[in-house]
């Protein structure tokens, strides 16, 4: 999703794919060799198989991780009128119409990453249960940054949505909300809220912590889910398809809140909730080193495997294009609003959905021209030009060879679109919008993290220095041609 790969990696896996047959014929012997010199022993590559990486995999992670690919090139930051579309409020109503008519054919499904635990949000209050956490008044003369959150924590508890669940695990320790409060006593508020025999949030998925609190109780961020889906992907019949990734250990647990919140939220809007669940493929996993670039092992001498990133989950979204609805809203778990502020996001989102119909309908209309035999040219130059108006993408070619042209064009145009909300920039966090210089010298746009720039480099530093907005990770996929 972040350009093309380099072309030596290209020439890598080709290298590897080749050495990998001719080992196959002289093993085990230069098997053997390659893999000492990786630092690998006997039976590593038979337990990487069976997690789902073949050696030629294993090893072009072992180079990536020794030698990694080149940073992106940016070319400039994307800014309004150059890579960032202002809707108007003129276009609005179409864009309304677009996504009505794309929900209720049952083209719109809903797709959120779930997977992650809540061990990072706890972290500085694990750290200071662990230790013995003191009393208010001495971590307020504190300059520790986890004393600093842990009483960010305690003088918010009362505003928290798991308030209820924290005081009724109090209790039965015998201890009283308030009266931890008063005294300004914090450990017994972090053992409740984190220990295994209490609440146990800190090994909990985000998805299933109580996130917002109504009158008639408080909702898990899995559950806003399902409720702001219904505005957004519901069939005229009111069924609405959902998909989350969730963790192996954890999806009992999403099973069973789901059972429980569909008997409330479906009577509630008339709605009909069709919920699947996967898990990261563990072939999308990277073996882990350690800083001399050797593989890490554990203390019983076994590979580690770290899972990868949300990019790991195009391979979720690639079953999903199979079967199922091709325009998918895409949001994290923990990115999602109180009720008071629903109406808003959902409309905003269903006009992001409006204009990726409206964008695919002129890129397929383009694509289809490219078929039709009766003026190639005059088909040639319209895809060009809605290349160029509609992604900022120019094809080159020489007109005088129409079958190159029709290729180059196709090849542009068979590809799953995706359109990406962006927000001004405020010291928020996150990826934002660039243009990016593709190996082939042309420019595409892209989300872009801080972690894939080289901002050592003055020019790059300098594009990034002028981006002017941030991605929320809130977009819109369109699966098929």
């Amino acid at each position: 999703m972040h350009g093309r790969p380099p072309d030596r990696g290209i020439r890598l896996r080709c290298g590897l794919q080749s050495i990998t047959r001719f080992c196959a014929l002289r093993r085990p012997a230069i098997l053997d060799e390659m893999s000492g010199k990786r630092g690998l022993q006997a039976g590593d590559l038979e337990r990487a198989a069976a997690h789902g990486l073949d050696e030629a995999t294993l090893f072009r992670q072992l180079d990536f991780l020794d030698r990694p690919p080149p940073s992106i090139s940016l070319d400039r930051a994307c800014h309004i009128d150059d890579g960032i579309l202002r809707i108007t409020e003129g276009e609005i109503p179409e864009l309304l119409s677009a996504h009505r008519e794309a929900a209720s054919t049952g083209r719109t499904g809903y797709f959120v990453p779930a997977s992650g635990a809540a061990t990072r949000m706890f972290k500085s209050l694990a750290r200071l249960r662990d230790e013995g956490c003191p009393e208010r008044a001495v971590l307020e003369k504190s300059p520790d940054a986890d004393a600093r959150e842990t009483l960010k924590f305690f003088a918010g508890v009362e505003r928290f949505a798991f308030r209820d669940d924290l005081r009724a695990t109090l209790a039965a320790r015998d201890h009283v909300l308030a009266n931890c409060l008063e005294r300004g006593a914090v450990q017994p508020l972090l053992e409740a809220l984190l220990d295994a025999e209490g609440l146990d949030y800190a090994h909990t998925p985000k998805g299933l912590l109580p996130f917002h609190r109504y009158p008639t109780g408080a909702r898990t961020a899995f559950e806003e889910h399902l409720v702001e889906s219904i505005g957004l992907a519901a069939d005229a019949r009111g069924r609405t398809r959902l998909h989350f990734t969730v963790s192996p250990q954890h999806r009992d647990a999403f099973d069973t809140r789901l059972r429980q919140s569909r008997a409330t939220i479906e009577p509630m809007f008339s709605a009909s909730l069709e919920v699947g669940f996967s898990t990261q493929k563990s072939s999308t996993d990277t073996i882990a080193v350690d800083m001399d670039g050797r593989p890490f092992r554990d203390g019983d001498g076994e590979l580690l495997f770290r899972p990868g990133g949300h990019g790991s989950l195009i391979a979720n979204l690639a079953d999903l294009a199979r079967d199922g609805a091709d325009l998918l809203f895409v949001k994290n778990i923990d990115n999602v609003v109180h009720q008071d502020f629903r109406e808003t996001v959902l409309r905003w989102r269903r006009i992001l959905a409006g204009s990726l119909v409206r964008l695919q309908s002129r890129l397929f209309s383009a694509r289809r021209d490219l078929d039709d035999p009766t003026d190639r040219a005059a088909a040639v130059s319209r895809a060009r030009g809605v290349l160029r108006a509609e992604l900022g993408i120019d094809v080159a070619g020489a007109d005088d060879d129409l079958d190159h042209a029709v290729a180059l064009l196709r090849a542009r145009l068979d590809r799953p679109t995706r359109v990406c909300a962006v927000l001004r920039a405020e010291g928020d966090p996150g990826g934002g919008p660039f243009w990016v210089r593709e190996a082939d010298g042309t420019t595409s746009r892209q989300i872009v993290e801080t972690a894939q720039i080289d901002t050592g480099t003055p020019d790059q530093r300098d594009a990034q220095a002028g981006a002017t907005h941030f991605s929320p990770a809130d977009m819109v996929l369109g699966l098929r041609d």
